[in-house]
């Protein structure tokens, strides 16, 4: 198929400029992307955009997509992070041509360095990081050149071997690139290529105590896996033309070289982006982990139950553009109530319960009342819900005395239960304190739902949910909100975000009656609890434990 018109889709600049070269005579065989995530962490639904834009010009393109993950730094990655990264992509519905690392191409890297080192662009610097970043200066101002900028060829040689045999301390020295300290992009001032770090590789193990830097490291390992457009966050934008040179200065045996291009980054109201800042949330106990349903990670939204062509369509509806800017949270949450109206099974279960019985309903009766599992598709099938003379509702759906405005069960005034038949507000029940024990109603036997009587098809303006109190189940429910109180919780630097955390965005709601058939319930689906929201079962330990993923309506109040 040629993909060099557009295929019917709106296209966005990256589109623009892959159409473009290949109007010019780019060889459309030529394309290849790839996602390099550090596995320094879990992913968040930031890198789910970084992964929707890659392998969707795959998919587009019939191209390859490698999986790389830019391992140089062995403090602070490991394996753990690594199977979360390759769990949470084949969940986002995606599949990478190659899995690669820049740990494979340690030794012709180290290889490449020695020949900067032989043309006069590299050397080594004993001195420390502060004092490189003192001589660094300001863009505005030119740098300082480092003392040992000049060392003989050999001398170098020497050192950089040394290095590498651990003869030297993390910190006593490390290898530069010679370019230019008067840049005025810092990034060309003598970057570092390599540093000493004492510390095992989780695949390397101990061959290597010197490790590339990122800006060594990423491009070359983009030369080396034939990728054709690296596509990155705007933050890199000054790294470009650092990832140029490099590529202009090792020896290459290939025309076709890569080219990086940026495209702004995601952010999302009232949660952080930062890595360095969601481990902070995790090693200081503020969430329960990585997969808390609160964090923004790609596990903790698949925890919550937000389905992974949700994240797909609100990565495709926020687009790519060059400018950074802040998404609504709502609109995530807008694309999750989208998909999960039409595959969520439908459930009814009572929060806080409040015993109702019918008074002319007959003593010792039991019927088997017929509701949809779920009304926008078919297949999905009915199931049957136990009804009998003494039910639960919600609390907060019956009030002694109501105004016209307010259509749910109160005295004199009639509605109808879920699936089942029309009812009236008798009396109360009440303790010492005043609080409702039990409310008392009338129902009409003639006005079943689907019963085919003209009672049936009797319109009142309210339906409430209920639950069978001789045949129901008892579960917990965990009620997530927004994790911080603002819109943008580290936008101020000198006020730890942390005190921004919404204390309320975790209620746990113990002893929700459910209706009985609630323990057919399986991890692989999603649920709808009529009039509550859509929720996800996170145990079975002891009793069921569901995770709200979303309410029914945008209840947010910033």
């Amino acid at each position: 198929m040629n993909h060099i018109e557009s295929v019917g889709k709106s296209e966005n600049f990256l589109d623009q400029i892959i159409r473009s070269e290949l109007r010019e005579g780019f060889d459309e065989k030529n394309l290849k992307f790839r996602f390099p995530p550090e596995p320094n962490g879990y992913l968040h639904i930031g890198h789910a955009k970084s992964i929707c834009i890659n392998f969707g010009f795959g998919k587009e393109f019939s191209s390859p997509v490698n999986l790389r993950f830019d391992d140089t730094n062995p403090e602070k990655e490991n394996i753990e992070f690594i199977d979360s990264i390759k769990n949470d992509i084949k969940w986002l519905g995606f599949n990478w041509d190659e899995e690669c690392y820049a740990s494979n191409y340690f030794d012709q890297l180290y290889d490449w360095a020695v020949h900067l080192i032989r043309e006069g662009k590299a050397y080594v610097d004993d001195q420390d990081q502060v004092k490189i970043a003192e001589q660094r200066g300001v863009p505005s101002s030119p740098g300082t050149n480092s003392p040992y900028r000049e060392r003989d060829l050999q001398t170098n040689l020497d050192l950089f071997h040394k290095m590498k045999i651990n003869h030297f301390k993390p910190g006593e020295c490390v290898l530069r690139a010679k370019i230019d300290m008067e840049s005025p992009n810092m990034h060309m001032r003598d970057p570092i290529m390599y540093r000493i770090i004492n510390h095992e590789h989780h695949r390397t193990k101990d061959k290597w105590v010197i490790y590339p830097t990122y800006d060594w490291a990423h491009g070359q390992s983009d030369y080396i896996e034939n990728i054709s457009h690296s596509f990155c966050t705007l933050e890199f934008e000054v790294h470009r033309e650092l990832y140029d040179w490099f590529i202009e200065n090792i020896p290459k045996k290939k025309k076709l070289l890569p080219k990086q291009r940026e495209f702004a980054r995601l952010n999302i109201s009232y949660t952080i982006m930062s890595k360095r800042k969601l481990l902070e949330l995790v090693e200081s106990n503020v969430v329960d982990g990585w997969s808390d349903p609160r964090m923004p990670t790609i596990s903790g939204m698949r925890r919550r139950g937000i389905p992974p062509d949700a994240i797909r369509n609100f990565c495709d509806k926020v687009g790519v553009s060059k400018r950074e800017n802040i998404i609504d949270f709502a609109l995530l949450d807008f694309c999750t109530r989208e998909v999960l109206n039409k595959k969520a099974y439908r459930l009814m279960a009572v929060l806080d319960p409040v015993e109702l019985e019918i008074i002319n309903y007959p003593e010792g009766k039991n019927e088997m009342l017929t509701a949809e599992n779920n009304q926008e598709d078919s297949s999905y099938g009915n199931r049957e819900v136990s009804f009998s003379k003494n039910l639960y509702i919600e609390r907060e759906d019956f009030k002694e005395e109501s105004n016209r405005k307010y259509f749910r069960l109160s005295i004199g005034k009639e509605v109808r239960l879920k699936n089942g038949y029309i009812i009236m507000g008798d009396r109360v029940e009440k303790d010492k304190n005043g609080k409702i024990t039990k409310i008392f109603c009338t129902y009409d036997p003639n006005s079943r739902s689907g019963s085919g009587t003209d009672e049936s098809l009797r319109k009142v303006k309210g339906t409430i949910h209920w639950v069978d109190k001789n045949n129901h189940e008892i579960i917990n429910v965990n009620l997530y909100d927004r994790l911080f109180k603002i819109q943008s919780p580290d936008e101020n630097k000198e006020v730890d975000f942390k005190s921004h955390i919404n204390e309320n965005s975790l209620i746990k709601v113990k002893n929700v009656c459910a209706e009985s058939s609630i323990k057919n319930v399986s991890f692989d689906n999603y649920y709808q609890f009529q009039r509550k929201g859509y929720f996800k079962l996170d145990s079975k330990n002891d009793k069921l434990t569901f995770n709200r993923t979303v309410t029914l309506r945008d209840t947010w109040k910033s």
